[in-house]
């Protein structure tokens, strides 16, 4: 995400500036009805779960390595070629083999689970020790090979997935400067998002997201510290999980902020992401936080797919209206589409209380930032081992690294005391423990079971120069700041451009929170199958 706009306006304000930004209203089609002189996809995967995947290699129509060829020769396609969507920075060269593998195990009866043989994506700022990089998509960490795989790639390997290869992002997980374009990277360059090709992917993890809505892989893994999960996925019409901050380990992945980073899912079904959730869960000896998560993790989150999640649940609705009409229909679809499926909704006035916040999470990062990147790199392979030296390298490159924005949060976080001193005390207090009480607060005194909202509004246009221009409509900062679970899914299109729905709640509530994306998921079917427009036409 933009560091910039979500800490002015980390929860739903109004969409003063997002129809300047995405297009003109008065001439603009509210659903996907333009025509396009883009050729058809056949893509033999196309749309394809991983129950249909598995199904296919059980009835020998497919084995996991022809799988495994198909998605490097679609990324090859549609990624390097074609759209040029440069959502992939690396391609796995054991991808094959580990397929291979797979199949073998697969042939002599053995079967690890749902992930076996399924090619997944994960994002570039994970540990594999194997023969990928891992920078952050930052030419600071170029030919920096993880010394051991993150606690959740060890995980993903033990369920048989297929690791297919690295996703480009925001580079540093876009806390590198506040007039950043998410999908930009020095290592990775532009990641443009499927649907129409000019707009932003979001970010940070905007290879997995994009990767995802174009069928570049099964399933992808991103990360997240505020909308970096739920942010590409409204925008590229998939699901994204942000987990509690301790269901999912975050040993071995370059930091940002250890009271709010978590990795998660994205899919293009609750389902898909259910059973990748399932798959990376888990207590680590390296990653205190996640002891929280003992007896609280789920063997298998698909028992919470139900179509009837929604059958008697109270859910919270902020009761301040968008500006833009189109985004305020279609959160009453949605509203709409939720009692039909036997929810109550509630309006509420809440979010103000939170967007006071987002000064105090930013002074939090910035603390956390420089504490935990100085750790992470100290430990490395990497040649820089502190903040200091990654800023002297990007101001040593900056034609290469910093040709537009700058690296002013870098500078800032680096300025900052250790987290001992009363100023980051202070921002703990407000940012974190403030937020949780506040949502938990609203979810008890209204005995409700979640919080709902527009994730996002649509994509606004990629602009390396000035950086994003989101407007004003985020519900990412809530969850984000008190580490609880958040899920986006599609809602529908405006301006021929993807919108999700939120879904959160307090800790652990994923199981839950899973049955009620599912349910509204299985009642609408919202996702649409990206078509890449070159440019948005009115």
């Amino acid at each position: 995400m933009k560091r910039r706009d979500f800490l002015r306006n980390s929860t739903l304000a109004g969409a003063t500036t997002l129809v300047a930004a995405a297009c003109n209203p008065s001439t603009t089609k509210t659903t996907s009805d333009n025509a396009t002189n883009e050729a058809a996809d056949t893509f033999a995967l196309n749309e394809l779960t991983i129950d249909d995947l598995q199904a296919k290699m059980k009835a020998g129509n497919y084995t996991s390595e022809q799988i495994t060829q198909l998605y490097l020769d679609r990324i090859n396609s549609i990624d390097k070629n074609g759209p040029k969507l440069n959502a992939v920075i690396e391609m796995n060269p054991d991808a094959i083999s580990i397929a291979q593998q797979m199949d073998a195990e697969r042939k002599a009866g053995k079967l690890r689970g749902p992930l076996h043989g399924i090619p997944v994506l994960i994002k570039d700022n994970i540990d594999t020790a194997d023969k990928m990089m891992t920078t952050a998509g930052s030419l600071a960490l170029m030919d920096h090979i993880a010394k051991a795989d993150a606690f959740l790639v060890s995980k993903l390997r033990a369920a048989g997935a297929v690791l297919l290869g690295k996703t480009n992002l925001s580079e540093w997980a876009n806390f590198r400067s506040s007039n950043s374009c998410s999908g930009w990277s020095s290592r990775g360059g532009q990641t443009k998002m499927p649907y129409i090709l000019d707009h932003n992917p979001c970010g940070s993890s905007s290879g997995s997201g994009v990767a995802v809505s174009a069928n570049l892989c099964a399933v992808a893994i991103g990360t997240e510290t505020d909308g970096s999960i739920t942010c590409p996925a409204s925008v590229n019409g998939t699901v994204g999980i942000k987990p509690t901050v301790g269901l999912v380990s975050r040993s071995g992945i370059i930091p940002i902020s250890a009271t709010q980073d978590t990795a998660g899912p994205l899919t293009r079904t609750v389902k898909d992401a259910a059973i990748l959730l399932s798959c990376i869960t888990g207590v680590d000896a390296n990653d205190a936080v996640t002891k929280e998560s003992e007896g609280k993790i789920a063997k298998d989150y698909t028992v919470f797919c139900k179509a009837d999640g929604l059958k008697g649940k109270r859910l919270g609705v902020e009761k301040k209206k968008y500006e833009n009409q189109f985004l305020n229909r279609l959160l009453e679809k949605a509203i709409a589409d939720l009692k039909e499926q036997g929810a109550e909704v509630v309006e509420l006035d809440y979010l103000d209380k939170l967007n006071d916040l987002g000064g105090a999470e930013y002074e939090l990062m910035k603390f956390e930032f420089k504490d935990g990147l100085n750790k992470y790199l100290s430990a490395s392979n990497a040649k820089l081992k502190t903040i200091d030296e990654v800023i002297a390298f990007n101001k040593a490159n900056e034609d290469k690294v910093m040709p537009t924005f700058k690296q002013e949060n870098m500078v800032a976080s680096a300025a900052k005391e250790g987290l001992d001193s009363k100023a980051y005390k202070e921002a703990y207090a407000k940012s974190h423990l403030g937020s949780k009480k506040i949502i938990d607060d609203v979810l008890q005194q209204n005995k409700l079971d979640a919080l709902i909202g527009l994730t996002m509004g649509p994509s606004c246009s990629i602009d390396v120069i000035y950086g994003d221009r989101w407007g004003n409509v985020f519900l990412t900062g809530p969850a984000a700041m008190s580490g609880y679970p958040h899920i986006s899914v599609p809602c529908g299109l405006l301006y021929d451009l993807p919108v999700g729905l939120s879904f959160f709640s307090t800790a652990y509530t994923e199981g839950e929170l899973i049955s009620l994306a599912y349910a509204y998921e299985q009642a609408t079917k919202h996702r649409v199958q990206p078509s890449f427009k070159k440019a948005f036409l009115a």
